[in-house]
């Protein structure tokens, strides 16, 4: 009777370890090129939403009298490169055929 106990005992833990491992044996996301471009296009929609924010918040700081002109200034042009450059990038990852060789 004590030999079935342990024997269910480690059945149990088993199938407990195989449960928990089971995501490790799990094939990753197809490493293709689409899955690259998605990895891309999501970076670059974050630049593209942070330099949005960034350029909101320095617009508000300048109508509070937090920042000088020329602060005020240097920051929008910052920003707004960094969200050109993301656009740029954008709309080159959705034209067909770009950036492929």
């Amino acid at each position: 009777m004590t030999f079935l106990l342990y024997i269910s005992g480690l059945v149990l833990v088993g199938m407990i370890a195989l449960f928990v491992a089971a995501p490790l044996f799990k094939p990753e996301r197809e490493s293709g090129r689409s899955g690259v471009r998605e990895d891309q296009a999501a970076r670059w929609e974050k630049q593209k939403t942070d330099a949005y924010a960034a350029i909101k918040e320095a617009d508000f700081d300048q109508e509070m009298g937090k920042l000088t002109e020329e602060d005020y200034r240097l920051l929008r042009e910052k920003y707004e490169a960094r969200a050109l450059e993301a656009l740029a990038e954008l709309d080159r990852s959705r034209v067909p055929g770009a950036g492929e060789n």
